[in-house]
């Protein structure tokens, strides 16, 4: 998969992504779209609560098996539009968008995330403000307009957010859906637009993942991975960090907290996952792993000074990473495919 070395790295990856922009762009389609299977976790308080299919309680973002998968299947239609929207089929991405990104039905996912948005805590509050972020950051007329629906599902999580932060004692540090550092890594850049009230957001974040992490140092991220990661505890945490830290604090905390690096140490954080059953949903994250950490691989090697000793190694583990499972993007099991194509856009571009 490696391209030419005179390719800078951004120039290499969005090469990439645009050959397999309409892949990706026809699979969310699908996606959004099905409705069946699904997977709902709904709290109850009397009989009657939970709604009779997908779409009754998530009018959006009822397809790709979950409401997760859905907003980040979203995602990736609004990000190949905006990147590579010659080499999409873009008037068939933006009918779909405008069936869905509705006044009425985003009315209703706030009213969902108000009344059962713990479940979504913060995986799910990350992507939405995530997809809110690249609607209000592109100057597009259809982007303009999802961009005003959209917002009082996001004041709905930033809502959540400065609810839970300043009472989450502790950080969640395994690598699923309630991985602290990765939710919050996605929800800042909506905080740092600033207006009405996301600066508040980016202040609770900061202060929060100063308070959890900063003092962090020889983190164990030789016991990774557990059986059913998609997210690496220790490079999560260490990308939110560079997001957060000075340029030149960062790689003085990076060296503290894994100080292996530059060998190649912790071994097992270098070594892609291998997947034995992708049609195993639990199993099947171990896809998401290995992109997910090549995500993390290139944005440590990005903000690292250009000389660090460490680039290499993790340019290195990037590129391993990405091989071992973006050729699971497409064409392999649903467990996969509903949902893996974020993470192969998140790393490409």
């Amino acid at each position: 998969m490696d391209l030419a070395p005179d390719l800078d790295l951004a120039a290499e990856w969005r090469t990439r992504l645009r050959a397999e922009a309409d892949g990706y762009a026809r699979l969310a389609l699908e996606n959004i779209a099905r409705e069946f299977p699904a997977y709902m976790l709904v709290a109850m308080d009397r009989p009657g609560d939970a709604p009779h299919r997908p779409r009754d309680w998530m009018p959006a973002f009822y397809g790709s098996l979950d409401w997760h998968s859905c907003v980040e299947m979203h995602w990736v239609l609004v990000r190949l539009l905006k990147v590579a929207g010659d080499a999409v089929p873009s008037d068939e991405i933006r009918a779909a968008l405008n069936a869905r990104l509705t006044e009425d039905a985003l009315l209703g996912e706030a009213d969902f995330i108000r009344a059962n948005g713990r479940s979504e805590r913060p995986y799910g509050w990350g992507w939405a403000l995530t997809l809110a972020h690249e609607l209000e950051t592109w100057d597009d007329p259809d982007a303009r307009r999802w961009a005003a629906v959209i917002r009082p599902l996001a004041h709905s999580v930033d809502g959540e957010f400065l609810d839970w932060l300043p009472r989450a004692t502790y950080p969640v540090r395994y690598g699923v859906h309630a991985n602290s550092a990765f939710g919050l890594s996605l929800a800042l850049p909506y905080g740092r637009l600033g207006g009405s009230g996301r600066s508040d957001l980016a202040e609770a974040i900061e202060r929060t993942a100063r308070r959890w992490y900063l003092a962090d140092t020889g983190y164990p991220g030789g016991w990774e991975p557990s059986g059913q990661d998609f997210l690496s505890a220790a490079l999560t945490e260490a990308e939110l960090m560079a997001q957060l830290l000075p340029a030149d604090e960062f790689p003085g905390w990076l060296g503290a907290f894994l100080p292996g690096i530059a060998e190649g140490e912790p071994a097992s954080l270098f070594t892609p996952a291998v997947v034995s059953d992708s049609s195993d949903g639990q199993i099947a994250h171990l896809h998401g792993l290995n992109l997910s950490r090549a995500w993390c691989w290139r944005r440590l090697a990005e903000a690292l000074p250009p000389a660090d000793p460490r680039v290499p190694p993790c340019l290195a583990a990037m590129r391993r990473h990405a091989g071992a499972s973006l050729s699971h993007v497409t064409g392999d099991d649903y467990m996969v495919t509903h949902w893996l194509a974020a993470y192969a856009v998140l790393l490409m571009s």
